[in-house]
């Protein structure tokens, strides 16, 4: 059985910081109370609710999936003997209580005004906090799973790389079978979970890695590999989908002499705006790791391990350099930079009105890793 304590944030965070003043946790004897105004720190205080509000959707998401309901209990009703029944009637038990236990009393019965020296600010700080997470960006996207299969490990070197896909996936796996002077194809990947748990432990002082990529380039990398053209590695149902179904003027066939840049434009605009509704769950057709944000990527690798080095593109050429070094390869080779994806590069049709559509298709993107428009 679950049972969920809770408390009004103001009060508990008062009730805390007096506590840690005066060392006292307890009161059963009401001569023995020690007095003590605290100073609101709005920092603390915001970390403080932060902490305790991802705690709460971290308990009801589990208890969601897990199929599972939770008895909740506020401070309040503490002091309700029926409430205290109700308890014991979810928990199963059939003995019920008379009255409640009075040798426990209450440490801080006074109002906030008198327990807060600077309770002015305490005011003002909390009048200013968004309790009903007015800014949220909305999310509807699918979570994720660690996709440790897709992760690759160096051949000798104690290197674990976790790829974002549609990234410059095929530069770093050259960057790393080159620091053991093997073939890419050698790399040991498509583990399971207990096989890479059993690699960490015989890798003791192992370094995990991921590499961003600006959702602009990201998206049309997608695009350029995995719709655009027919063959293998693409996604022809999808493809076919997005002909028919939502109209992407895309040709039927290879891109030939008459898909020209304007083309080209106008179906990577209409993908992006297909990619819009999709991550809103607004289509039949799945999120792609393609395509999905690299917000929700990480969320999905962390239910496994988190990458101890997040880097972005641009800046992969000094950060691999120096994580080689530290794992003892100084003189390893720089990873080339990707080549432009065709049969268009991005730089030739890349705008004000695509880089406005793309922040919106990957709002999460921009706030979280704080990209700036592209190029």
């Amino acid at each position: 059985a679950k049972i969920v304590l809770t408390r009004n944030p103001a009060e508990s965070y008062v009730s805390w910081k007096i506590a840690q003043a005066t060392g006292q946790w307890k009161l059963t004897n009401v001569k023995r109370r020690k007095d003590s105004q605290i100073e609101f720190d709005a920092k603390e205080f915001e970390e403080h609710v932060s902490r305790l509000q991802m705690f709460q959707v971290f308990l009801m998401n589990r208890l969601q999936v897990t199929g599972q309901t939770a008895f909740y209990v506020d401070y309040e009703d503490l002091q309700d003997v029926e409430v205290m029944n109700g308890l014991a009637r979810f928990l199963g038990s059939e003995e019920r209580l008379e009255k409640l236990d009075e040798s426990l009393k209450k440490q801080n019965p006074s109002a906030l005004s008198e327990k807060v020296s600077n309770y002015d600010a305490m005011e003002r700080s909390i009048s200013g906090l968004d309790m009903f997470n007015l800014s949220r960006t909305p999310n509807f996207e699918p979570r994720r799973g660690p996709a440790v299969p897709g992760f690759v490990t160096g051949a000798h070197a104690s290197l674990l790389y976790m790829p974002m896909r549609a990234g410059p996936e095929a530069e770093v796996l050259e960057w790393l079978a080159g620091l053991d002077g093997v073939p890419v194809d050698t790399l040991p990947t498509q583990m399971s979970q207990k096989g890479l748990r059993q690699w960490m432990r015989r890798n003791t002082g192992h370094r995990s890695f991921t590499v961003l990529r600006h959702p602009v380039a990201r998206a049309h990398a997608a695009f350029c590999t995995r719709i655009l053209p027919r063959g293998p590695g693409t996604f022809a149902e999808i493809r076919k989908t997005l002909r028919n179904f939502y109209k992407l003027p895309i040709p039927g066939d290879q891109p030939g002499e008459n898909y020209d840049v304007a083309a080209h434009r106008a179906a990577f605009v209409a993908f992006l705006e297909f990619l819009r509704a999709n991550l809103n769950g607004q289509t039949s057709i799945r999120v792609d790791a393609h395509w999905a944000t690299q917000a929700a990527a990480l969320q999905g690798m962390a239910q496994f391990t988190l990458p101890d080095l997040i880097i972005r593109e641009e800046e992969m050429g000094p950060a691999l350099d120096r994580l080689a070094r530290e794992m003892g390869y100084r003189k390893a080779e720089p990873p080339k930079a990707a080549a432009a994806d065709g049969p268009h590069a991005l730089k030739d049709i890349y705008d004000a009105e695509i880089e406005a559509l793309a922040a919106q298709v990957y709002q999460r993107d921009y706030l979280l890793f704080g990209f700036e428009a592209w190029g």
